[in-house]
């Protein structure tokens, strides 16, 4: 009997033959990523070893720059750390400043058949390089830093097999939410994605399904490796690596099919994001204040790119705050040297510094009293981005940026055709 892409890895990373659901296994860890709400006073206790220190990421990207004494404090607490151990891979607040989970796309961090872990929810976006990457509590991440390993208990995995070609104004975050909309939470489970449509897709998409995973409650969230993805993991890091492909004869919880070429525009209404998408044409005309495009999940080139090219030659409406924050140093400079940024100020975008921020209600645009929110980021929980009496709609940056133009939400077909 055959195994899947995650019981391959954690067969290979604990010296076993087999790992198969329900199995409780230790494994070696590849990476460890530690962000600065790790070293906030509350959390961060003094550490005397680690295991290698070439195998730590260090990175400032919650609060940055910091907004607040406390954020400022664990900042220079992770500094501290860094210069400890003389971590090399560190990202401070500047040139290579980012959000975790997409400096793991900019610099490569993630091979291929490695583990990766991070106290973040959304450390799964790493699963898009064929890996197993995970968050986990503060203490299970000191704990990996200073032994160099961890456990997981083996659950059962979903297969989506992707197939066709998404339509023009469609995108991979419209794709989630028709998974979350009709399959619901996958609790204590593995996702792997597969299929024809997977080249169709640039890896900044597929990103995109793999962050989202963590609003299904998965484990881990995996895709098959191909040569775009090689190619992308060798340009960012000479390690050597090897691909793992799920077996033939894999056994899978169940296999859904996934075609892409029907999928349209969804929105996700307020408090939940799964079992809870609407097409856009049933939420349409609902007045926004705020219009917001940024996280790990949709703060890439792709997606600012995408927003420039509907609001072009536009003005965002008057009354709405539209607020475009890349995920990285590097996604802004890329997305300036295109024209994008320049693009997007001309209509009246604000451009936020590469930080979480407002996704998880910590700074740079934080909702008021009854405001209402259309957003691309990765939650849309009551008080999620703010006030506990605003709403949050979340939906993709097509979507986010036509809505931004009329202050409404809107269609991104009505723009993205005029073009």
């Amino acid at each position: 009997m055959g195994m899947t892409i995650a019981e391959k890895i954690l067969a290979r990373k604990s010296g076993r033959s087999r790992v198969a659901p329900g199995d409780v296994v230790t494994v070696g860890v590849d990476t460890v990523i530690l962000f600065d709400n790790n070293f906030l006073p509350t959390n961060w206790r003094e550490i005397k070893h680690i295991a290698d220190p070439s195998k730590i990421v260090v990175t400032f990207d919650h609060r940055v720059p910091a907004p607040t004494q406390q954020a400022a404090a664990a900042q220079v607490a992770g500094r501290a750390f860094v210069k400890q151990f003389g971590i090399q891979r560190f990202h401070d607040v500047g040139y290579n400043q980012g959000i975790s989970h997409q400096l793991v796309a900019d610099y490569g961090y993630a091979l291929p058949g490695s583990v990766l872990l991070c106290s973040d929810s959304h450390t799964c976006s790493a699963g898009v390089f064929n890996c197993l990457a995970r968050g986990v509590g503060g203490p299970d991440i000191i704990y990996a830093a200073i032994k160099g390993e961890t456990w997981f208990r083996c659950g059962e995995t979903v297969r989506y097999e992707l197939t066709g070609v998404l339509p023009e104004a469609v995108t991979a975050k419209d794709a989630f939410l028709q998974i979350a909309g009709i399959y619901g939470d996958h609790a204590t489970m593995n996702v792997e994605f597969g299929g024809s449509g997977v080249a169709g897709l640039s890896i900044n998409a597929r990103k995109t399904l793999t962050a989202m995973a963590a609003e299904l409650s998965a484990e881990f969230a995996t895709f098959e490796a191909d040569t775009a993805l090689v190619d992308w993991v060798s340009a960012r890091n000479p390690a050597a690596f090897v691909p793992v492909l799920p077996d033939a004869d894999a056994q899978y919880h169940a296999v859904r099919k996934v075609d892409l070429s029907i999928l349209e525009p969804l929105v996700a209404l307020p408090d939940s994001v799964v079992s809870n998408s609407q097409p856009v044409k049933v939420v349409a005309g609902t007045k926004i204040h705020q219009a917001y495009i940024g996280s790990c999940a949709n703060g890439t080139q792709d997606d600012i790119e995408l927003a420039a090219k509907i609001v072009k030659g536009r003005q965002v409406a008057a009354g709405v705050r539209f607020i475009v924050t890349p995920a990285s140093q590097m996604v802004y400079r890329d997305t300036v040297a295109s024209g994008a940024i320049g693009t997007l100020l001309a209509a009246g975008a604000m451009i936020a510094p590469p930080t979480c921020g407002a996704c998880g209600g910590g700074h740079m645009g934080v909702l008021g009293p009854d405001e209402v929110c259309l957003t691309s980021t990765t939650r849309n929980f009551k008080g999620r981005m703010g006030d506990p009496s605003s709403q949050v709609y979340m939906a993709s940056p097509a979507t986010v940026a036509a809505s931004a133009l009329t202050g409404q939400i809107t269609d991104p077909r009505e723009f993205l055709s005029l073009h």
